[in-house]
């Protein structure tokens, strides 16, 4: 007999206490596993998480290098991601290989690394970033230093326009902002014209001037984006990411709002991967184990540290 959904949470319940298990999930994930896990953020908070868990064992709903960097920042304890495969176009962008080559045409610069990036990458990496705490690192780093800033160009981009500091960009992009134009985000401000747009900076509309210049419009991170309506007086937003973004800012804001999203027919096929079903499995045969070879572990836990150690 085909089990309920009730028993399968059920399940997962008993497993999590019987291995002494954590569950991580990002806010673009299937709504069940969002309600399901202990602790839903974006990759920083979910990096922190990592890091801060007494947890034996750590699943991880997301994506392969969420569990990459859990592992990198918790060797000790065993990962596990309920769907193997589960990639990122932006983090496949780029290449360890690629990128020391581009370090050598460049040997006075800085690699800064998004997090959306393999282990192998970040092991070739000075400095992670995310998109919260990406302005802040780039900040504070030496002016006479030249910045290699990877793989998301339109990330890289935005933070060069902020800090008014020329940047060597890689050319990678997430294939869900990539269709947040500024063509999109203008067509859809005259459709609501009392709405406020919140926006992901790996948007290509994060440094079009129009979007910058209207105090209609709010850059940052997907906790940005979910912390702002707080902050308004506004009751109708644009959103301008990833539309699984949309279970949790319903539930922190059940009445009297208005969330619309820019792209609803894109959205990330690999965060979307991983269902109620496979969380469960993961916990009850303990798959799909995470291993990073220690090689790596100590090259690319560097980079991620620098980037933890930025509030």
């Amino acid at each position: 007999m085909e089990q309920s959904k009730k028993q399968i949470f059920e399940e997962i319940e008993f497993l999590k206490k019987k291995l002494n298990a954590v569950i991580l999930a990002h806010y673009y994930t299937e709504p069940d596993l969002q309600k399901a896990c202990d602790f839903l953020g974006d990759s920083l908070q979910l990096s922190q998480k990592a890091a801060e868990t007494t947890a034996d064992v750590i699943v991880f709903c997301g994506v392969e290098f969420m569990a990459e960097t859990a592992k990198i920042i918790s060797p000790n304890k065993k990962v596990l991601i309920p769907v193997q495969h589960a990639g990122c176009t932006l983090a496949q962008s780029v290449t360890a290989q690629g990128l020391a080559t581009w370090k050598k045409y460049h040997p006075n610069g800085l690699v800064v690394s998004y997090v959306n990036t393999g282990a192998e990458v970040k092991a070739e990496t000075d400095w992670c970033v995310t998109s919260s705490n990406a302005l802040k690192v780039v900040e504070q780093l030496p002016r006479d230093k030249e910045i290699l800033f990877g793989p998301d160009k339109n990330l890289g981009a935005y933070i060069s326009q902020k800090c008014d500091r020329p940047m060597q960009l890689w050319q990678g992009d997430c294939y869900v902002h990539r269709y947040i134009t500024p063509e999109v985000v203008l067509d859809f401000m005259a459709r609501y014209p009392e709405s406020e747009v919140l926006i992901h900076p790996e948007s290509v509309a994060s440094t079009d001037d129009r979007i910058l210049s209207s105090d209609r419009c709010h850059m940052g991170s997907t906790s940005f984006i979910l912390d702002y309506p707080v902050k308004s007086k506004k009751r109708q937003f644009i959103i301008a990411t990833e539309s699984g973004i949309l279970t949790e800012m319903y539930r922190r804001y059940p009445e009297g709002y208005e969330f619309i999203p820019i792209v609803p027919e894109h959205i990330c096929e690999y965060m979307k991967l991983t269902t109620l079903e496979d969380l469960r499995d993961a916990l009850l045969y303990e798959r799909y184990e995470v291993v990073v070879p220690e090689e790596i572990r100590e090259r690319a836990i560097v980079p991620i540290k620098r980037m933890l150690s930025v509030r």
